[in-house]
């Protein structure tokens, strides 16, 4: 797959505009879902997402043809979404209600797999309260411990997306799980 996306990246770069459709339709519900993560709104994610796509249609030329594109692109989207964090009210949360439902916030939206409905609960209070845990991380550690653990990213390329180095990672990555360990002692 990855040899399909470098040959419509090349096509783009040729001035195919139409080529950058079947690179959007690839990454688009992956770019979608890891902005949702980040965010914990659906309108905000898709506006990211959008976002993102258009930003590097428009750096295109800027992109090297030796690295992965995901890397440049969740690179792009994450750098959105962090900036869109920073810009947020601060009493905005990820586990606010979504409006015009009764009781039913985003992680009440996450897809379950098919288990008995009290490991189905349980499952997912548990999810709601480590996601919630996750998202009052601050951003540098929230984004590399999404990267890392929810999108499964190696450390390399965490460290291209977020263009910081290795160890930088490494280190975000252990201060970021004692953040969370500590705020999860008592689960």
């Amino acid at each position: 797959m990855d040899q399909f996306i470098i040959e419509k990246i090349k096509q783009v770069k040729k001035g195919d505009q139409s080529a950058f459709a079947d690179v959007v339709s690839f990454y688009q519900d992956k770019i979608y879902q890891h902005c949702f993560r980040m965010l914990g709104n659906a309108h905000e994610a898709e506006d990211m997402a959008q976002e993102a796509f258009i930003r590097a249609y428009v750096n295109i030329h800027s992109f090297d043809d030796r690295r992965k594109f995901s890397t440049w692109l969740y690179r792009i989207a994450t750098n959105l979404t962090i900036d869109r964090i920073r810009k947020r009210k601060p009493d905005y949360y990820l586990d606010a209600e979504i409006k015009g439902t009764e009781g039913l916030d985003m992680y009440s939206q996450l897809a379950s797999k098919e288990r008995l409905p009290g490991e189905e609960v349980e499952s997912l209070e548990l999810q709601r309260y480590i996601h919630h845990e996750i998202s009052q991380l601050p951003p540098k550690y929230r984004s590399i411990i999404m990267l890392r653990y929810l999108e499964e990213f190696s450390l390399q390329e965490i460290s291209d997306i977020l263009d910081i180095p290795l160890g930088t990672v490494k280190t975000r990555i252990h201060r970021g799980r004692e953040a969370l360990r500590k705020r999860l002692r008592h689960v």
